[in-house]
């Protein structure tokens, strides 16, 4: 009964995990790179480079906003409400929104007004955030993630139960050895990353469960369920808006109301947003900045928020979440969200999140590539005449979904470096060009011999990584040695993380070559 168990088991865990496999390699690794999408952004806006020592002084960040009212006043004296994002890092500029869809941007230290505040228009590191969640193709790729991330949890379960002794072959790995070392490499990156690997598949899955399971929230709220529940949520946690006013009136300076608003709430302001700008029902509100980009020490960081009378200056509310509050079911999916954004910890976190996504993901490759030797020495002819053709597709599925994302993906950043800088859908462009290689990549795994495929797509994407840096000082004249003497270590980060992805795909490419070689001095099979 139990070699009866395991070995059905067996047979879940081999096809869910080669059926969800190739897309997962995909997602895991566009994941695993968006930990890092504030830095990737950074880099791929290419704004110039500052010194890190340019922080705005008290005094200048008061002159800053005092030059964002003036501005606003000037050009959106009208609208409904303004904007202003206070940086969230030293070289950051401020940025201003309005109703309509009005931009721009100053320099925290001087408050003059940037030509280009945003850089080169770029998705950046929210492309693979998008990717990894919907596959950049809206509900049916939100729905074919969540498919398939259904398969992966089934393949974790099954996994555990089919590897009796996982932990003790955790320490045995055996390289040369051909379909065992294969077997050893997939144990060990298993074992490694499972907690990791649950979390995260989990928390995804949660992320979106008014989506994937609608019916509670229909039954609670009705048809239109999800806004309705939003909008209550929203009513809940923030005040009760002011009567729109008719008389004009001067807004209060916001520097003395952004200072007394971080004393109050014990943290750094982040965002202030004015309604009704220029009229007697003024109101200013200040939101903090706690657990932003995973800076925070606790997994829920509600955020903070100080209202004003627009007016007179005087506090109108102080919405700060106390730590003894009781806690609600949507703390819990607050929870899950934090996990899986990992929105604490701070880069240590972040880091140790990017070397287990890059663990889960090697896992999923060697099991979609044991599979392969394994099926290839033992096949049975079980799909008949077509049994060739459709191991070569599988062949040719795995080098996409492993080479051919990892060039698709260093690709994305040359189209950034490449494509002119005023094109207006240039972000659509450098998306497509990333889709499109990808595809590419395919194609070529089918019309080239496996062996031949794997190294070449390998050695392309390491050269590639490999002359990212060299680009960048091209076509921007920015490079690594400036980034670092600035104290830019994010974008830096992003050039040293290009070359040691380079590092490894040479070797995994030098590897290949070198099975291949002697496959073909021994004229037996590619394993």
């Amino acid at each position: 009964m139990k070699d009866g168990f395991r070995q059905q088991m067996s047979w879940l865990h081999t096809w869910c995990g080669l059926t969800s496999g190739w897309l997962l390699c995909a997602i895991f690794l566009t994941g695993t790179l968006a930990v890092f999408r504030q830095p990737i952004t950074q880099w791929m806006e290419a704004r110039p480079i500052t010194a890190a020592g340019a922080a705005a002084s008290p005094g200048q960040q008061a002159r800053a906003l005092d030059a964002a009212a003036a501005h606003l006043a000037a050009n959106a004296g009208k609208a409904r409400f303004w904007r202003v994002e206070l940086p969230a890092e030293q070289r950051g500029p401020l940025l201003l929104a309005w109703q309509g869809g009005g931009q721009a941007a100053l320099d925290p230290a001087s408050g003059e007004v940037l030509a280009a505040p945003s850089g080169r228009k770029t998705e950046g590191g929210r492309h693979f955030m998008s990717f990894h969640y919907m596959l950049q193709a809206d509900t049916p790729g939100y729905w074919l993630v969540g498919w398939v991330s259904m398969c992966m949890l089934v393949a974790l379960v099954s996994g555990v139960v089919v590897h009796r002794r996982i932990f003790q072959d955790f320490f045995t790995f055996r390289p040369g050895k051909g379909q065992r070392s294969w077997l050893d490499a997939h144990n060990v990156t298993a074992v490694l990353a499972l907690p990791f690997l649950f979390m995260i598949v989990y928390t995804g899955l949660t992320f979106f469960y008014t989506a994937y399971m609608p019916w509670p929230l229909q039954a609670a709220y009705g048809a239109d369920a999800y806004p309705r529940y939003q909008s209550e949520l929203e009513s809940k946690a923030a005040p009760a808006r002011r009567p729109r006013g008719t008389a004009p009136a001067v807004m209060h300076p916001l520097a003395p109301l952004v200072a007394q608003a971080a004393q109050l709430m014990q943290q750094p302001a982040r965002r202030v947003v004015v309604e009704q700008p220029g009229r007697a029902g003024m109101v200013v509100r200040v939101f903090g900045a706690a657990g932003e980009h995973g800076g925070s020490e606790t997994i829920i960081n509600p955020v903070s928020l100080v209202a004003f009378d627009g007016v007179s200056g005087a506090v109108l509310e102080v919405h700060k979440p106390r730590a003894d509050a009781a806690s609600t079911s949507a703390d819990v999916h607050e929870v899950m969200k934090a996990l899986h954004l990992v929105r604490f910890g701070g880069w240590s976190m972040k880091c140790l999140y990017f070397m287990s996504g890059l663990m889960g993901t090697a896992m999923m490759a060697t099991g979609t590539i044991l599979f392969s030797i394994k099926r290839r020495k033992k096949s049975a002819e079980e799909f008949g005449r077509a049994t060739a053709g459709i191991y070569r597709v599988v062949e040719a599925l795995n080098i996409a979904s492993m080479a051919g994302i990892a060039l698709a993906c260093i690709v994305y950043f040359y189209a950034n470096r490449l494509l002119p800088v005023e094109w207006a859908e240039r972000s659509v462009l450098e998306i497509r060009v990333f889709l499109w290689c990808w595809l590419a990549t395919l194609l070529y795994a089918l019309l080239r011999r496996p062996m031949q495929a794997w190294i070449e797509q390998l050695a392309l994407g390491a050269l590639l990584c490999f002359g990212l840096p060299l680009l960048n000082y091209l076509t921007t004249g920015q490079q690594l040695f400036a980034y670092a003497l600035a104290g830019d270590w994010q974008r830096a980060g992003v050039e040293l993380a290009a070359l040691g992805f380079g590092v490894a795909l040479a070797s995994a490419a030098w590897r290949v070559h070198g099975v291949n070689r002697a496959v073909v001095t021994n004229r037996r099979l590619p394993l």
